[in-house]
């Protein structure tokens, strides 16, 4: 008799804990970037407003590696109940990049909400002699291969920018990959390499403290967010315009009810004015989807564009 009893209380406590309202234990925000980047200090950011909102903890697991590949396959095959997060920018860029994918950006994650977007910060180590983005073009043409990018690795939004902006200028820098954006902009600093297409959290205090130099914004036109920045356009490459953004998923076929409560909470935390003074003061801005359907229509609208950048690009990943 006392198999069976076990058994019955198993069940029923079993029973008891799904019928608990969501969340009910701590939940895990994956970001498959190293410390020290914007997608780690969104990850940390969004961590904290999802914590206070929901009432449990919410654990940051960075997981850098294969251009997030790493991160979005350990939230791909995590169970579908609301427990695994993941922050990430478009993953279709991964998928035009990369031969082949453990997991299908298409299916295998469900969109929460777009958290922030921005531009990058270009830069040059300080012995570049120039000034704008018209001068490094055409130093850049004058010392073909010689001037080594600092990338913060294949797929990430500094080295399509730094593609992007090769294919409107006609130049070509020599690209050398990082694991992330913080060792990228230390290898500027030490002068190994010489230009660097960062987002702002690495860069901006190495920027203030005048031991890089910072060209421009890669948006066309200047961020307010990044002041004193000019954009593309005034610093003498009109054709040029790039903004990445992060954003929250999760396992496809998780509730509905929970998806939208993440975004219930994410979404309320955005609006609260200090929170987007801490984004703004990393470069970014705070830009939540107003229902996770919304999200998943623009993901799915910009699809062909990243696709179409990286392809442009001519990169691949083996």
């Amino acid at each position: 008799m006392i198999k069976p009893l076990l058994f019955i209380l198993a069940s029923v406590f079993s029973i008891a804990t799904l019928a608990q309202p969501y969340p009910n234990k701590p939940i895990k925000l994956v970001v498959g970037y190293p410390p020290g980047g914007s997608g780690d200090f969104l990850t940390r950011l969004a961590a904290d407003e999802l914590q206070k909102e929901l009432g449990v903890p919410v654990i940051v697991d960075n997981r850098p590696g294969a251009g997030g590949n790493i991160a979005h396959d350990l939230v791909a095959h995590s169970p579908a109940d609301g427990y695994t997060v993941l922050n990430a920018t478009h993953m279709a860029i991964n998928r035009a990049l990369y031969k082949s994918l453990t997991y299908d950006p298409d299916k295998d994650f469900a969109a929460v909400t777009r958290i922030a977007t921005g531009p990058t910060v270009i830069c040059v180590n300080n012995n570049v002699p120039v000034k704008d983005l018209r001068e490094l073009i055409a130093y850049a043409k004058q010392s073909p291969g010689k001037l080594f990018h600092a990338s913060a690795g294949y797929g990430s939004a500094p080295h399509l920018a730094s593609v992007l902006f090769e294919s409107v200028a006609g130049i070509k820098f020599t690209h050398v990959q990082f694991k992330g954006g913080g060792p990228a902009t230390q290898s500027l600093l030490a002068g190994d390499t010489q230009v660097n297409f960062a987002t702002a959290p690495t860069v901006m205090g190495f920027v203030r403290a005048g031991r890089v130099r910072a060209l421009a914004v890669s948006s066309r036109h200047a961020s307010p967010a990044v002041p004193g920045i000019p954009g593309a356009e005034e610093a003498g490459s009109p054709g040029y315009d790039f903004t990445f953004w992060f954003g929250l998923f999760v396992p496809a076929g998780t509730p509905p009810a929970a998806i939208e409560r993440l975004h219930g909470a994410m979404v309320k935390g955005l609006g609260k004015a200090d929170v987007r003074d801490k984004i703004a003061l990393q470069g970014m801005d705070a830009t939540p989807s107003a229902t996770p359907a919304a999200f998943a229509a623009e993901v799915k609208k910009e699809t062909p564009y990243w696709e179409k950048l990286v392809h442009d690009s001519g990169a691949k990943v083996e």
